[in-house]
């Protein structure tokens, strides 16, 4: 018996049904067609690959989203908040009447609502933002809830774990959730000391072989802090030394990012979130009275802010739909800083569709990514963009990795998204939809600053680039799906 023969049809037979399964559990053609010809292609690695970080939990449900203690008591801070929109609608400055369809697509696909009279605090670096998280941290009097992608056992994590032993020291309800594979580095002194502290940790989706499960192809990339459930933070600043740029260290690599303080209703969404994400780590049904939840007014705010968040559990993309829905808005200008510019044929068509109509549309990214390959993925999709008129720029001074958005002058988007297939459709992320012209001009603003750290590209040369250069980025591009 040829025995070569045999191993050769059971292998054929064995990627004609890996191939099977990929087309019926694979949602995205690219992705589909990707996948087929790293199976195909790539002898046994190939199915490997797909079968660790392919499989397609979005149509098996990761988790449900629920908050099954007090359905009266949320009902009702729910539908407050869902009245308060209306009148916000009704009352709104023009930033929010232009926008009004993206207000409503995320009030109706994910019950977010549009809070008004809200305070919103601009947070550049983490230099400005740890010192107010810090503050607001020792002012805790009922909770801190707070759930991060990456918590380093470094100063800055050592220093905020110190606060939550203390606040919970003090009485203060304190709950922590973290990514526990961008946070593998306390698993095994800082969340021990926690718990033995008082404080509630639990890692999300816990990883047992890291080297192999696909579970870390589903990641909560959110960063979000919620005190007394009237004060909440989020952005693209995770909790590491690196984010805090020092002059008593020069050589340190410039890390460019943004944060966001929000005091008021609009932290009610991110409250939802975290209890969401809590009930399913921890395996508990949260106990939900009025105090986590704020439906006052901040006496100083007069902004609207709405929620925007979505993961493998969400029924839609709700972050990349309301990202094609802020771009087809926009009249007069799109400014768009992102560290990961994958952004998939839908966000690709937006972007162009609006330079083309005249649209001023920059993008902003690193000049060198931290991830050779992502870099070669993102730059393979520059040439079509500048072919539209869209004006890219490089980052130089070190690595920018805000996540933000500002559409004419008047909405502002800071989050934990990326522009890219893993935020899209992988991660679990969230951004915060800021209407108010005030905001969206600190934004500008702080743009406009970076562009002074940038260099743009001129088209016609970037081109004329040798065939040597492009074709490693081609071949990224196709297998960007899978990034």
């Amino acid at each position: 018996m040829n025995w070569i023969l045999v191993a050769e049809i059971g292998y054929t037979i064995i990627i004609f049904f890996v191939c099977l399964h990929i087309i019926y559990n694979t949602a995205s053609t690219t992705k589909t067609l990707a996948y087929i010809l790293v199976a195909i292609f790539i002898p046994v690695i190939g199915a490997t690959i797909y079968f660790v970080v392919g499989t397609n939990y979005r149509k098996n449900k990761l988790y449900s989203k629920k908050i099954l203690n007090d359905g009266n008591l949320l009902n009702e801070v729910r539908e407050k908040i869902n009245l308060d929109s209306e009148k916000a609608w009704d009352t709104a400055e023009p930033e929010v009447q232009k926008h009004k369809k993206l207000a409503r697509f995320l009030l109706k696909d994910s019950d977010s609502p549009l809070t008004s009279n809200n305070e919103v605090e601009l947070l550049l670096n983490g230099e400005d933002k740890f010192p107010v998280v810090i503050e607001a941290l020792k002012n805790a009097k009922h909770h801190i809830h707070i759930e991060y992608y990456i918590f380093e056992d470094e100063e800055i994590g050592n220093q905020i774990a110190n606060i939550l032993m203390q606040k919970a020291a003090e009485g203060v309800q304190v709950r922590f959730i973290y990514d526990d594979f961008g946070s593998r580095s306390i698993r095994k002194k800082i969340v021990p000391q926690l718990i033995e502290a008082g404080v509630e940790a639990y890692p999300f989706y816990r990883i047992y072989f890291m080297a192999l499960a696909n579970r870390v192809n589903y990641r909560n990339h959110r960063k979000i802090i919620v005190v007394d459930g009237c004060i909440g933070f989020t952005g693209g600043i995770n909790v590491a030394d690196r984010y805090i740029n020092s002059p008593d260290k020069p050589e340190q690599l410039y890390w460019r990012d943004t944060h966001v303080k929000i005091t008021g209703p609009g932290v009610y969404y991110l409250q939802y979130l975290f209890i969401c994400d809590w009930n399913f780590c921890a395996g508990q049904e949260l106990p939900i009275n009025k105090d986590y939840f704020c439906t006052k007014p901040s006496p100083k705010g007069r902004a609207l802010v709405q929620i925007a968040a979505s993961g493998p559990d969400s029924d839609t993309p709700t972050i990349m739909f309301s990202l094609l829905q802020t771009i087809g808005i926009a009249e007069n200008e799109l400014l768009i800083t992102t560290p990961y510019f994958i952004p998939g044929e839908s966000i690709l068509d937006a972007l162009n569709v609006a330079a083309i109509s005249g649209v001023k549309v920059k993008l902003l990214v690193p000049k060198k990514s931290d991830s050779a390959f992502v870099g070669a993925a993102a730059r393979s999709y520059y040439a079509e963009l500048l072919d539209s008129g869209v004006e890219v720029y490089l980052y130089e001074k070190g690595f920018v990795h805000a996540k933000t958005l500002v559409s004419d002058g008047q909405l502002a988007i800071i989050g934990t998204a990326n522009m890219d297939h893993r935020s899209f459709e992988l991660n679990f992320e969230v951004n915060s939809m800021i209407y108010d012209e005030g905001i969206a001009k600190q934004l500008r603003d702080a743009f406009y600053n970076d562009l002074k750290d940038a260099v743009k590209i001129d088209p016609e040369r970037w081109n004329k680039r040798r065939i040597y250069k492009q074709l490693p980025e081609r071949i990224a591009r196709l297998l960007s799906p899978l990034l």
